[in-house]
């Protein structure tokens, strides 16, 4: 029997936590608490010693899963790939259900970010587009059809 109680956040390190944190809340996310982290609990959970982080966390609308959000204050963050596919091993998306979703790809895509690839269709159930967010990060945005 699993001793797993509940899926709490996924986290996602980014260089420019401001920004990344905007776009999230634009999506409909509710910025939940901002802080630093640094000590011996955050040196031994991530195994970098003298780290510091600046964390956000953002929960949707009625709870439910979290995003943290981290920026290191100290050691600099290591590059990513930010024009990683989907097929590249390691996180590659974000996924959230949306009401209107040629309504919200519209506007993220009149705000700069990039529309992956196309909108498409699930049999009869779902519409779904990958966008690129800030720093590259994919999210998934699905409209439940009928």
């Amino acid at each position: 029997m699993s001793q797993l109680r509940a899926f709490d956040h996924v986290g996602i390190t980014v260089a420019d936590l401001d920004a990344a944190a905007a776009f999230f809340v634009g999506l409909g996310l509710e910025v939940e608490g901002r802080t630093f982290v640094e000590g011996e609990f955050i040196d031994t959970v991530c195994g970098i010693p003298d780290s510091r982080t600046e964390i956000v966390m953002l929960r949707p609308p009625g709870g439910g899963t979290m995003l943290e959000l981290s920026s290191f204050v100290r050691p600099d963050h290591d590059p990513g790939s930010p024009t990683a596919m989907a097929n590249e091993l390691g996180l590659r998306s974000v996924a959230f259900e949306v009401d209107d979703l040629q309504a919200e790809v519209d506007r993220l895509v009149g705000d700069g970010y990039g529309l992956v690839g196309g909108v498409g269709r699930y049999e009869n159930a779902w519409l779904m587009a990958y966008i690129r967010g800030p720093e590259g990060i994919i999210v998934a945005l699905a409209e439940r059809l009928g």
